[in-house]
């Protein structure tokens, strides 16, 4: 594709099928980028509800089956279900907090038993989102992307300190394995071509993962704690069935679903395209069903994650059997626990280092959604200052519900919902000045400054 369409320069598109063990390698690189931060959420959660330590490991082994299994049908659809897009899927932060709340005051049964009812709210909106779709033209969509990847740099940056209340966070050494990291991967993917450059993401975490053996600063305790095999047990931590609960998690649900949208259109944006109804409906299907699922057998909920749309722009390997191999590779880990020990050792500023600049990508993919199918009037400028003003505004300044009920803060707290919520209400109610949007960056309109991609347009008659 050329880039005149908004596509960038894609070394394999979504059919493409790389020779086996190049393809191997590019889908251990989107594992390795998720493996950590998927694990961390059953992590926190168990630690802070007091979950035994082998229940704390059998939590993590869901989360990768059922992450491998949605992401499976995510690129190899079952019917309606699955958006034929090269989708990784884990667990998200976005419920780190409710399950917390929640499993503090009711028990893991009663956050399995929300996520069982709620994660159906996905399949809802997946359902009928050919009605809804005029809510989420590319001014709402990009900028959603674009607010994914925001709010996910401080979460990188915490990584590369050394990762959220580690005792030597913002060390020499972790700060220098970060740095290192990242500059392997980006020095790779812009000076070098062919393999070199597609795998600059996994040789930089290999090199950091290296280096951080050679300091002394791996753990490896926990791989020798671990079995060489697990099965999956319906049921194993019960159901209760909380009306608020239930109520929290839907909500974070939408939101999930709101953050799923964002990434298929930054996935699909490497294309130069929006993603159709089909592909947005059998995602959503996966998030739902999976979430609803992994939950009867103890996994925390599923969506797309974003740092993999950030590894497609940055590497432009955007085929789906790439990610397939992920979706496989995860599976495997999740029957045996000795294996994905060994990759759960990786320092979080190995990863750190990595991640940043996924998460930049992120942004700038949904910067360029908007820029390549809106006009910068001032209509649309002020929606996009105000959107992601106060979504980010939200994010870092989180006490300022602490006056308000818990779930006010909850909900109003987060960055995608508060941005979403002001661009499809802002594009909603405020009357576009032709009437509609047009590809590329246009003519002024009722008397806006021309762009300053195009100094010398004029007005349009």
């Amino acid at each position: 594709m050329s880039s005149s369409d908004g596509s960038i320069d894609l070394a394999y598109e979504l059919e493409d099928k790389p020779p086996i063990p190049e393809a191997i390698l590019l889908g251990l690189q989107h594992v390795s980028a998720m493996f950590v931060p998927t694990v961390a959420v059953a992590i926190i959660v168990a630690g802070a509800v007091g979950v035994s330590g082998g229940d704390t490991t059998y939590l993590i082994q869901m989360v990768l089956v059922f992450s491998g299994l949605a992401t499976l049908v995510q690129v190899f659809p079952v019917g309606p279900v699955g958006a034929r897009l090269p989708i990784v899927m884990g667990t998200s932060f976005a419920f780190v907090g409710a399950a917390i709340a929640i499993g503090g005051q009711y028990g893991l049964d009663a956050v399995f038993g929300a996520v069982v009812i709620g994660a159906l709210v996905e399949i809802l909106i997946g359902w009928q989102y050919e009605r809804i779709k005029g809510l989420f033209p590319p001014l709402v969509t990009g900028l959603i992307v674009m607010i994914l990847g925001l709010y996910l740099i401080p979460v990188g940056m915490d990584y590369m300190a050394g990762g959220v209340g580690a005792s030597d966070y913002g060390s020499y050494t972790n700060l220098g394995l970060a740095l290192l990291v990242l500059g392997i991967t980006v020095g790779m993917n812009l000076f070098m071509e062919g393999i070199w450059r597609l795998l600059s993401i996994l040789i930089g975490i290999v090199v950091g993962y290296v280096v951080a053996v050679a300091l002394g600063v791996v753990d490896f305790s926990t791989v020798a704690d671990a079995g060489w095999f697990a099965l999956p047990v319906p049921g194993r931590f019960g159901f209760q069935f909380e009306p608020v609960a239930i109520l929290t998690i839907t909500a974070i649900h939408i939101t999930a679903a709101i953050e799923s949208i964002g990434d298929m259109s930054g996935i699909t944006a490497a294309e130069g395209r929006n993603p159709d109804d089909d592909e947005i409906g059998g995602g959503l299907f996966v998030d739902g069903l999976g979430s609803s699922l992994g939950a009867i057998f103890g996994a925390f909920p599923l969506t797309t994650f974003s740092q993999n749309v950030g590894i497609i722009n940055f590497t432009g390997v955007m085929s789906r059997y790439v990610v397939g191999i992920s979706g496989a590779v995860l599976l495997v880990l999740g029957f045996i626990p000795k294996v994905s020990a060994v990759v759960a050792t990786i320092p979080s500023a190995v990863l750190g280092g990595a991640v940043i600049v996924m998460f930049g990508m992120v942004m700038a993919s949904g910067l360029r959604l908007i820029f390549l199918n809106e006009r910068m009037n001032r209509r649309n400028m002020v929606i996009m200052a105000v959107s992601i003003g106060l979504g980010l505004g939200v994010e870092v300044r989180a006490e300022i519900f602490e006056a308000m009920p818990t779930g006010v803060s909850i909900f109003f707290g987060n960055a995608i919902i508060v941005t979403a919520i002001c661009a499809v209400v802002l594009n909603t109610l405020v009357p576009r000045p032709d009437g509609g949007y047009e590809m590329g960056l246009e003519e002024p309109v009722d008397g806006d400054d021309p762009s300053p991609a195009e100094p010398a347009a004029t007005q349009e008659d």
